[in-house]
């Protein structure tokens, strides 16, 4: 008898997460999800930008009018936090935040289409640098320990699609959705999955934890490892097409990598020299290189047959892809800790520091404070920012 009221009394408690029954019975990697309204096509509010606090609260903010439009927090969160990315689409943003909760939110007036919460961890981190996938109405993301899933959701209300357990605690990156596959990284372990079913179709066991963000050219997959490998894999089996190493003491590709017109193009940390390489897609062959000196590399981006991006130094610059020279550099006075975004008309670009919304204007090299904030931390993580189009 007391066995069967310790079982109620759990239910019951997973029940009032969201109010209603998970699908899941597991502790630690339930799934509750709770429709708030009909998820819905929304037009876009493009006067506005969404900022992603680094405290861990979503705002939309009207670039126009100068205003606050809305603010969606988590219900409850182990920490003031981001360490995530959204997904715009169909005017609907998806969040993801740090205590495993997953929003579907309207654009336009921040109304709440539905929540899901994956496990009911509330001591620890449970979604760490992710952005929500979203392909073929499914919404694919993967969660930490002790959680250590890859979730599939319905798109139309949150609820459970299918979830495949992982080996390790190391799941800091976004999957990869291609020819209907699910590729993701767990320690020294690299998978791919049946997007549909989440089926096991291989899995590929490095010497070294493989830490970088996998990506594709359309063709095959790439992912890098904790240290200095770059490896080019097969879609459907788990075969190293090459594998390019970058220079002697340097490591740490992460999500510091990007593909476009079947060239890889990625940064590597070192302690004296940094470097950007541009490698073949099809054969690993390097194109160029681009070394910083006494520097690191915290973000870069392809935008318009150019690679963008920031240091640690706060040296924000512009790299010809053609052939790997600079075509624009300037010291920062405020340090981005987010992405970067180009406004509307191109004349200038977006980023986060510590302090507020900053629009850097290329012509004048002027910082201007967007949005201030009104508190600042000294233990900044990470901001995500994304304009509204």
């Amino acid at each position: 008898m007391k066995k069967n009221i310790i079982t109620l009394l759990f239910v019951f408690t997973v029940i009032n997460i969201f109010g209603q029954t998970p699908i899941d019975s597991k502790p630690n990697d339930l799934v509750a999800h709770k429709v708030l309204n009909p998820l819905k096509k929304v037009p876009l509010d493009v006067a506005s930008i969404l900022m992603y606090d680094y405290d861990g609260s979503l705002i939309s903010f009207d670039l126009e009018a100068e205003h606050i439009n809305w603010t969606v927090k988590a219900t409850d969160a182990y920490t003031e936090m981001c360490a995530n990315q959204i997904t715009l689409q169909d005017g609907v943003i998806y969040i993801p935040f740090i205590n495993g909760e997953i929003f579907a939110v309207d654009n336009q007036t921040g109304e709440i289409f539905w929540k899901s919460r994956l496990g009911n961890v509330t001591d620890q981190i449970v979604l760490k640098n992710q952005i929500p996938v979203i392909n073929n109405g499914k919404l694919y993301i993967t969660t930490q320990s002790p959680i250590n899933n890859v979730y599939a959701l319905n798109l139309k209300d949150g609820s459970l699609a299918w979830k495949y357990q992982l080996e390790s605690s190391n799941n800091d990156n976004p999957v990869l959705f291609f020819d209907n596959k699910i590729f993701t990284q767990s320690a020294s372990s690299f998978y791919s999955l049946d997007a549909n079913t989440g089926k096991l179709i291989y899995q590929k066991t490095f010497e070294e934890p493989i830490t970088g963000k996998p990506l594709t050219d359309g063709e095959n997959v790439f992912v890098a490892s904790e240290k200095n490998v770059l490896f080019a894999l097969s879609p459907n089996k788990p075969d190293i097409l090459w594998e390019f190493k970058v220079d002697e003491n340097q490591h740490s590709i992460k999500e510091h990598i990007v593909c476009k017109d079947k060239k890889v193009y990625f940064a590597a940390q070192g302690e004296e020299v940094s470097s950007i390489y541009a490698v073949d897609s099809k054969t690993g062959t390097q194109l160029w290189k681009r070394d910083f000196k006494d520097d690191n590399l915290q973000y870069i981006l392809e935008e318009s047959d150019n690679i963008w991006g920031y240091t640690r130094k706060a040296k924000l610059f512009q790299i010809d892809v053609t052939n790997g020279e600079i075509a624009f550099e300037v010291k920062l006075t405020t340090k981005p800790i987010s992405n970067i975004e180009f406004s509307n008309d191109d004349e200038s670009l977006f980023y986060y520091s510590d302090a507020a919304l900053i629009q850097f204007e290329f012509k004048s090299k002027d910082e201007n404070e967007v949005y201030l904030r009104t508190s600042i931390k000294d233990d900044v993580y990470s901001a995500f920012v994304k304009m509204i189009r």
